[in-house]
């Protein structure tokens, strides 16, 4: 149970830095764009994986024989259909809208939506599907991270979010990533219950790096997409996105909901936008940083604590 705790700190540190990392990488090129240029990485990586694999067929047969009782390789009509719509959800819809709202919102922000509403968006969609129940000390903790998360994302000023800001269209784009990616999350859940994890993420990439490469040929991006792919700037953050955030982040977050109810895990992403605040800081980017906005970080990280105490633990 350490490990897995362990692991997804390692997970929340990559995911947090990445944020400032997409921003940079807008400079050079859009949105939909350095979304393809990650899972284009990440499609060829796994192509290759297969290679070496097909090469070592015999010891790859064996594998799987000695594992034949506590896995089926094999995904039903109906596993497939999941796998379209997390791509769909988890890779088109929602990298689209996060590196939108970042190229209009900057980076902090759309981190502070996606983590903070996730969670909230995770658990509601737990007790509909999974029938997961709710502790009081795991209500106690989720009050408290509303109210943390309403100082990060507003300072203490409510009118940042009307429709009259100018950036408005930034926050409707952030507000969509905790719902896509709650989705996601519910889905691939049902999916990885009897699969393999690097076999799960592999297809969801190749339904999404085909979507990705749809979309930037429908924005006329394509000519754009391959002039920079080379870019020193967007080829780091693609590998970086690709085989960190993607491979390893990707594969602890599916390893954490396998292993644990999906409101603990969920519970971990409370960190990530207080974290792409510091690197955000550390690397000067623009920002607006209030003391609001630092108290409700402290606030949000007391509720983490508080949802994930376990008696059995301490």
């Amino acid at each position: 149970m350490l490990i897995i705790y362990a692991l997804l700190i390692v997970m929340i540190i990559i995911w947090s830095f990445s944020f400032v990392l997409v921003d940079i990488a807008l400079q050079f090129i859009p949105p939909m764009s350095i979304a393809l240029t990650r899972f284009l990485i990440v499609s060829l990586v796994f192509i290759i994986a297969d290679l070496y694999f097909l090469i070592n067929r015999k010891r790859q047969v064996d594998k799987y024989r000695k594992n034949k009782k506590k896995e089926n390789l094999r995904y039903t009509r109906k596993e497939w259909i999941y796998l379209i719509i997390a791509s769909f959800c988890g890779i088109l819809l929602f990298f689209g809208a996060q590196y939108s709202a970042i190229e209009l919102i900057g980076p902090s922000l759309p981190a502070f939506f996606v983590c903070l509403l996730s969670p909230v968006v995770i658990t509601f969609l737990a007790l509909i599907f999974f029938k997961e129940r709710l502790t009081k000390v795991k209500i106690l903790g989720f009050a408290i991270a509303t109210v943390g998360g309403f100082l990060l994302v507003t300072g203490g000023d409510l009118r940042t979010l009307t429709p009259t800001t100018p950036n408005f269209l930034g926050y409707l784009y952030a507000l969509m990533t905790p719902i896509t990616w709650a989705f996601y999350s519910i889905i691939t859940k049902r999916i990885i219950r009897n699969k393999p994890n690097f076999k799960t993420l592999k297809y969801i990439a190749y339904f999404g790096t085909i979507e990705l490469f749809i979309i930037v040929i429908l924005n006329k991006e394509l000519l754009i997409f391959i002039h920079n792919f080379f870019n020193i700037y967007v080829f780091l953050s693609g590998i970086y996105l690709g085989i960190g955030c993607y491979i390893i982040g990707y594969f602890i977050w599916q390893k954490s909901q396998k292993e644990l109810k999906s409101s603990k895990g969920a519970s971990f992403l409370y960190l990530e936008p207080f974290l792409t605040l510091l690197f955000s800081m550390l690397l000067n980017r623009t920002e607006t940083i209030l003391l609001w906005n630092m108290v409700g970080g402290v606030i949000v990280l007391v509720a983490v604590l508080v949802i994930n105490y376990e008696k059995n633990i301490l």
